[in-house]
């Protein structure tokens, strides 16, 4: 049976097995010389096991977190039959009528609630103890004992199936958000993969639309960055549904470089980064794409300076500054650092004009 199917329906069949300790009753009633009295006793006994597997067939819906309205009420009337019936086979049975007090017990202890059942049972507990030792002719069965054990045992089950429940629908929420988060996760890097690249599409397209008319090869050279631009995005947005797509440190410089050459802007970038750790690199790579994009879009610089050290990045321009910082794609960079325990920090320059990005991790 899968999760998010419904309740088992056959449970009663499992109940059904318990009714043989109704034979010794059966056995009372069958050697009982009052015809009248044994063909109520019996009458009353499939009676009591057909309402008993009835009232356990409705159990299922508090196993399951469902209670039905006026599912209570329904099961009191349901055991002031039984008990009714219970009374009906006393004069044929005997003492050993007394089984069933243990059937309903364990019946209140499934399906009414717990402040309700606990002192049902405790009267049929006492009910068990006092009538043999009151009752002439009436012996201690150990009926007393069995109410207990059956009740505690009941409670028991009920318990686990509702720990259970709750582990259920503990794992389809874990479920839930962790499709949740891989839908921030892949939106997050839809938007840092396509803001940067189109961002470099339309810029490289009106680089080569004004070339056209002054260097023909070099806007041919232009349009064919354009085209493998195009297929890089592409790659990229098929990698990052699939979960597999990876980010380059030294990748992203040189992205940077293209990018910013395209916008006329003048960059001052790390040759290389060696010194930065591993687990540095794919926050700092995020970062430069990030800023770099936003440059490109926003500020209407003509200098950009990117300072690499093994626990930061910094980008700085001389732009227009003063450019929101509460866009998704530096929230979305905001939760790579604070991921890895680092700090951004983005907003304008204290020094001069322009606009500064910087990730800070822990060393």
């Amino acid at each position: 049976m899968t999760a998010t199917s419904g309740p088992p329906r056959y449970g009663w069949v499992f109940a059904a097995v318990w009714l043989f300790y109704l034979t010794g009753t059966v056995q009372a009633l069958l050697h009982q010389n009052d015809m009248m009295w044994r063909v109520i006793g019996l009458a009353s006994v499939a009676a009591f096991a057909a309402g008993y597997l009835y009232l356990v067939s409705h159990a299922r819906h508090i196993r399951h977190g469902v209670r039905p309205r006026h599912h209570s009420l329904h099961t009191w009337l349901g055991i002031a039959v039984l008990l009714a019936l219970f009374g009906l086979q006393v004069p044929g049975a005997g003492d050993d009528a007394l089984t069933c007090l243990v059937y309903l017990a364990a019946l209140a202890m499934v399906n009414l609630p717990v402040a309700q059942a606990a002192p049902f049972a405790a009267v049929l507990f006492v009910a068990a103890e006092v009538l043999p030792r009151t009752v002439d002719g009436w012996t201690d069965g150990g009926w007393g004992l069995a109410v207990l054990l059956g009740s505690l045992a009941t409670y028991g089950i009920r318990m686990a199936g509702e720990r259970q429940r709750r582990l259920i629908a503990a794992q389809r929420e874990l479920a839930d958000r962790a499709v949740a988060d891989e839908r921030a996760r892949i939106a997050g890097d839809l938007h840092d993969i396509l803001g940067h690249s189109l961002t470099v599409v339309t810029v490289k397209a009106e680089l080569a639309q004004r070339l056209l008319d002054v260097d023909l090869d070099r806007a041919r050279r232009e349009l064919a960055d354009l085209e493998a631009l195009a297929r890089d995005a592409l790659a990229d947005v098929r990698a990052t549904a699939l979960g597999v797509r990876g980010i380059s440190l030294p990748g992203e410089i040189a992205a940077a470089r293209e990018a910013l050459a395209a916008a006329n802007v003048e960059a001052s970038l790390p040759g290389a980064a060696d010194d930065v750790p591993t687990r540095n690199r794919e926050l700092f790579a995020w970062t430069i794409r990030e800023a770099v994009t936003n440059v490109v879009r926003h500020a209407g610089a003509h200098h950009v300076e990117v300072l690499l050290a093994p626990a930061s990045v910094e980008i700085v321009d001389d732009g227009v500054g003063g450019r929101a910082v509460g866009g998704q794609g530096l929230a979305g960079l905001r939760r790579r650092a604070e991921a890895l325990g680092g700090r951004l920090v983005a907003g304008t320059r204290d020094d001069q004009p322009g606009f500064r990005v910087r990730v800070e991790v822990p060393t």
